[in-house]
């Protein structure tokens, strides 16, 4: 993890024109600029003020599964300039899938599933696991005028395995059908995961999981986190889980 925040800064401190020869194509892979992304058009008056770079799972252009959505080859920079950038981020890739899988046992045993439940192949057998290396610049956001580091958003899929720096930022509401929102900080802690549940988790599980709201405020220090989004494979038939459902509580 070490080694791949010291990596993460290398990359990012490169200069624009060498980030932006591995600019993200459409099949998501590669570099993202600041105001790239806008995750809450309502309430940000321009797009997130953040630097990304997005890690896939490494799929060859001749393999069937290529022609799926998400599927495909990373985009890497030269090992001229960043040497060894590419084995550590496979590296990490290979490990969080391993930690996701080990945490999906223990949602599948509290949603009174089989232990292995998750560990099937369409499921995360051969999942769709995107790493994604982000760079918060040292300025201050601010809320009542519509600049957040990251606008408030739920991650869309199964869950996300966050890692951080020791700079605050990452601010989650629990209650996010409550009006006004109450917003709280989450201390970081180095060497250690935050798991933020996803919307597929909360649409399998039937809303008995809910998928968390969370934002970025930057406090005018430099920030790095690495995202790892975990979703099932293209082909996992997603409807609600047998457990999750009753006379009482038919699916939603």
């Amino acid at each position: 993890m070490e080694e791949v925040f010291e990596q993460n800064k290398k990359f990012f401190g490169l200069p624009l024109s060498e980030k932006m020869k591995v600019l993200r194509n459409e099949k998501h892979r590669g570099y993202t600029p600041l105001f790239d992304e806008i995750l809450d058009p309502d309430n940000q008056v321009h797009g997130d003020l953040k630097e990304g770079y997005y890690i896939g799972v490494e799929v060859p252009e001749d393999d069937p599964k290529a022609e799926k959505p998400f599927y495909a080859p990373n985009v890497w920079p030269s090992d001229d300039i960043l040497p060894g950038w590419r084995h550590t981020m496979e590296k990490y890739h290979l490990e969080a899938l391993e930690v996701a899988r080990a945490i999906a046992r223990i949602i599948a045993l509290a949603l009174d599933l089989e232990a292995d439940f998750f560990d099937k192949q369409e499921i995360l057998g051969q999942p769709l696991a995107f790493l994604r290396l982000l760079k918060y610049p040292g300025q201050i956001s601010d809320p009542s005028n519509g600049l957040y580091g990251a606008g408030a958003h739920t991650d869309y899929g199964l869950i996300t395995l966050l890692a951080t720096d020791d700079v605050y930022g990452l601010q989650i509401c629990k209650d996010k059908y409550a009006q006004p929102q109450v917003w709280e900080f989450i201390a970081p802690l180095k060497g250690a995961f935050i798991v933020n549940l996803g919307d597929m988790l909360e649409r399998w599980s039937n809303c008995l999981f809910k998928s968390t709201l969370h934002r970025v405020l930057g406090n005018g220090q430099e920030r790095y986190s690495i995202a790892y989004f975990v979703e099932p494979s293209y082909d996992c038939l997603v409807e609600c889980l047998p457990t999750c459902k009753s006379a009482k509580n038919p699916p939603k």
